[in-house]
């Protein structure tokens, strides 16, 4: 029996747990191995709770991501509004713009019209004098004509203006 091996080693296993027995080791140990549980079971908390914070923060940016969303949307909306109304704006104002200038161009043009007959009408009271004076001038001579001449130059002037 005390030739095998197997019997030394269980018996300096014992005479080692005597020992440490006496000198508190497994006092040291069992310190060691609850210090060592109280930290992880500290780290575990502290896990728990950054996980409960992230997921809080987590929370909080989506609701923060779905309201800036909702604010973009509306942003959109009233800037497509907006543009819609100053396009129809600009519309309205380039008619009117468009219809001034129609009006101020025809009644330009009217009045260039009658400036014109007025211009014609002259011109052809002038030639009408004019030939008139010659062909009496030409046929009637004397006092006679002279009268005839004046009287017919106003009676023409008279009828042409």
């Amino acid at each position: 029996m005390f030739t095998e091996a197997e019997t030394w080693v269980a018996i300096a296993f014992i005479i080692l747990m005597v020992l440490f027995g006496y000198f508190g080791i497994h006092r040291t140990v069992l310190k060691a191995l609850d210090s060592r549980s109280a930290r992880i079971k500290a780290e575990l908390d502290d896990a728990r709770r950054l996980k409960e914070e992230s997921a809080k923060l987590l929370a909080e940016y989506q609701t923060r991501r779905a309201s800036a969303e909702r604010e973009a949307e509306e942003i959109i909306s009233g800037a497509r509004a907006e543009a819609e109304r100053i396009a129809a704006e600009a519309k309205a104002k380039m008619e009117d713009f468009v219809a001034r200038r129609t009006r101020t161009a025809e009644s330009k043009i009217a009045l260039a019209e009658a400036q014109a007959v007025a211009d014609v009408r002259a011109a052809a009271a002038n030639a009408a004098v004019t030939a008139a004076t010659t062909i009496l001038s030409q046929s009637v001579k004397g006092p006679v004509a002279d009268d005839l001449l004046a009287k017919g130059i106003a009676e023409v002037r008279a009828k042409l203006n």
